[in-house]
């Protein structure tokens, strides 16, 4: 990896970094902490919040019938994601411990806590905890695949990709095939960052 990547990869982790701070600080400006993973507000917070909450019919009502009847569409998505996490933390659990790869934690990644927010009505309070769940499986699924893939084939494509994950930055260069071939096995053990 040449010493530019190098820097731009520090440059992005300490951005996200100061990302994490700025948003850690909004804990101050809506009057919540977290204790023992669970969010606290006042009690004034609290009862603003509930003033602020839209009842069930009224949503309803409002909501439209477009968004209501593509509804079910949208859970019928649940069932598989489902499936996929139990299987996809099933192989985690068996075959990263035999190729020596650290496993993803999935609370890091699958977090529920909308539901402390007191000016969500019933049906709110479900979709948020659905989209938290399918986003943070997507990104729990998406670890795992590049942990994997950090120890199958650590190469990097030669077209452009959407998106990086978080293992990308270890993998030799495209049509590197001296340093694939001298280095593999120390790339496909490079984890040390995770610990």
């Amino acid at each position: 990896m040449t010493d530019q990547l190098d820097l731009l990869i520090n440059k992005i982790k300490d951005l996200e970094n100061e990302l994490l701070e700025e948003l850690q600080k909004q804990q101050e400006e809506f009057s919540y902490e977290i204790q023992q993973r669970r969010i606290h507000f006042e009690e004034s917070i609290i009862q603003r919040h509930k003033r602020l909450t839209k009842e069930l019919v009224k949503f309803l009502q409002d909501s439209p019938w477009l968004n209501i009847l593509s509804a079910p569409i949208i859970w019928s998505c649940l069932l598989p994601a489902l499936l996929m996490d139990m299987v996809v933390t099933l192989y985690q659990a068996i075959c990263f411990p035999i190729y020596g790869i650290p496993k993803a934690k999935r609370e890091h990644y699958i977090v529920f806590d909308t539901q402390y927010l007191n000016y969500l009505n019933l049906i709110e309070k479900l979709n948020c905890a659905y989209c938290s769940y399918f986003n943070g499986l997507i990104a729990y699924i998406q670890e795992i695949a590049a942990r994997t893939e950090q120890y199958w084939c650590p190469i990097k494509h030669a077209r452009r990709i959407g998106t990086l994950h978080s293992r990308y930055q270890k993998f030799f260069n495209y049509g590197d095939g001296e340093n694939y071939r001298a280095q593999i096995e120390l790339v496909r053990r490079d984890f040390k960052d995770l610990e």
